[in-house]
């Protein structure tokens, strides 16, 4: 009765630890503001932001101006030409000739254009718009994920503290027993063999509170690499909290609304519709190109030559149409068509895939739920039974009853089963978590709800 006493004070002296310990909900706003995973996410979607306005300007107006300016040679030689002038009358077999050398030579041109038709131009503009809406669904599945990591890594650390405390207090209470146990061998009223097994029990769990430190030590150090906190603490899942969801659905509308709303799900099908627009891109109803266009430019040529002075300036202007239509391309769009249409039976077979898995993981979790209960329910009776043959293995030592193995061992098995209590718990709550998350339900009203299971333990 005494090494269990020490025990209970054992754990409410601990419990002093949690009285400044974060929630789940300031666990996962510091991850929001300093986890790397979130600047990648948001750069991402500003990328997506500027795909849009690609898109758009794909169908505006290109003006294009171009000037040069240099030293030119040209020679021109014309025979047997028509030549005819008002007071010359007509002269057949004319030559003219003309030449400059090093003269100085200067050219601009303004050309608009404005696409009519252009097929391919308007399925690349689709496949930028739909690239753009792909990064806004990545952004959300990111965030998604993210809580989720955040949800499990907190509660990580609950489970593995919880686990540090009990055995913490194990040791303590074995402790007790190994020192009772050698004062009253040396009183000579228990055998040598109570000091033996307490010894034994005590080693054990020397081992086994460092092997539980270190892996505690690595968790808090991912729990801190995420929020930016130094040491983070958590707080404790209530062991009388209801962590059975009360709204709970059937599987069947779990998978539909994953249907509807999943953000992967949405991403692979935007995926599908971006490859068949890159089939169009190529396709032959999509190589003819209608364009309106202006066009005004100046050519100038000054200098002398083998004739004496020379110039020569050429303006025009023009307004029309312009039709493009490929007629030869080395088997390019051909090879680019066949490689958009298995690109587009890839991205139908990994939506598919996708919605299979998913539908697989939202049954795994709902299992896990509606199993749950029961488990827990089934484990927490355990407890209660441990706890009790504790009390009786406590005093069946006193007189005489039990020996001090027996009672280590009442001890453990309590120990083993409170924290399986909180590790069924814990399952539940990562489950309800996952299921929102795969149904594209996961937000900070669903942690939030989580949260509220919290307490931070105090004396």
């Amino acid at each position: 009765m005494k090494a269990h006493r020490y025990l209970v004070a054992a754990v409410f002296v601990s419990s002093s630890l949690y009285v400044n310990a974060m929630d789940l909900m300031e666990a996962w706003q510091a991850t929001s503001q300093h986890d790397p995973q979130i600047n990648v996410s948001n750069a991402s979607l500003r990328a997506g932001d500027a795909k849009r306005a690609l898109a758009a300007a794909l169908w505006r107006p290109s003006v294009t101006l171009s000037a040069t300016a240099g030293v030119m040679n040209a020679q021109t030689d014309v025979g047997g030409a028509h030549f005819s002038a008002p007071g010359f009358g007509q002269s057949d077999g004319v030559g003219f000739a003309t030449s400059v050398d090093g003269g100085t030579s200067s050219r601009w041109a303004l050309t608009a254009s404005q696409p009519l038709i252009n097929p391919g131009k308007r399925a690349e503009s689709r496949q930028l718009e739909i690239a753009a809406d792909t990064t806004g669904f990545e952004w959300q599945a990111a965030q998604q994920d993210l809580m989720l990591k955040t949800a499990q890594r907190y509660f990580d650390v609950v489970l593995l503290e919880s686990k540090l405390s009990l055995l913490i207090s194990q040791q303590k209470a074995v402790d007790f027993a190994l020192t009772e146990a050698k004062d009253r061998f040396a009183l000579g009223d228990k055998p040598v063999t109570d000091t033996y097994e307490a010894s034994a029990r005590a080693r054990t769990l020397q081992a086994q509170v460092l092997a539980v430190r270190n892996e505690l030590e690595l968790s808090k150090q991912t729990l801190s690499d995420a929020t930016g906190v130094a040491a983070p603490t958590v707080q404790i899942l209530l062991m009388q909290s209801n962590v059975i969801p009360t709204d709970f659905l059937p599987l069947t509308d779990w998978v539909r609304i994953a249907e509807e709303k999943s953000p992967y799900l949405k991403m692979l099908a935007a995926s599908l519709l971006a490859a068949q627009q890159g089939a169009t891109k190529f396709s032959t109803s999509s190589a003819a190109t209608l364009d309106l266009i202006a066009q005004a430019g100046r050519d100038q040529l000054s200098g002398s030559g083998a004739y004496g002075s020379a110039s020569n300036t050429a303006s025009q202007q023009m307004v029309g149409l312009q039709l493009n239509v490929p007629i030869y391309t080395g088997g390019y769009r051909s090879a680019k068509l066949d490689e958009a249409l298995r690109l587009q039976e890839k991205a139908s077979a990994e939506l598919d895939r996708a919605r299979q898995e998913i539908g697989q993981q939202i049954h795994a979790s709902w299992l896990g739920i509606q199993t749950g209960s029961s488990r827990l329910e089934a484990l927490s009776e355990a407890l209660k039974a441990s706890k009790a043959r504790l009390e009786a293995t406590g005093l069946g030592r006193q007189v005489g009853d039990r020996t001090t193995l027996d009672l280590l061992q009442a001890e453990n098995d309590a120990s083993s089963a409170e924290l399986a209590v909180l590790q069924a718990r814990i399952d539940i709550v990562i489950n309800r978590l996952q299921l929102n998350a795969l149904s594209g339900q996961l937000d900070s009203q669903a942690l939030a709800t989580v949260n509220a299971l919290l307490e931070i333990k105090s004396n």
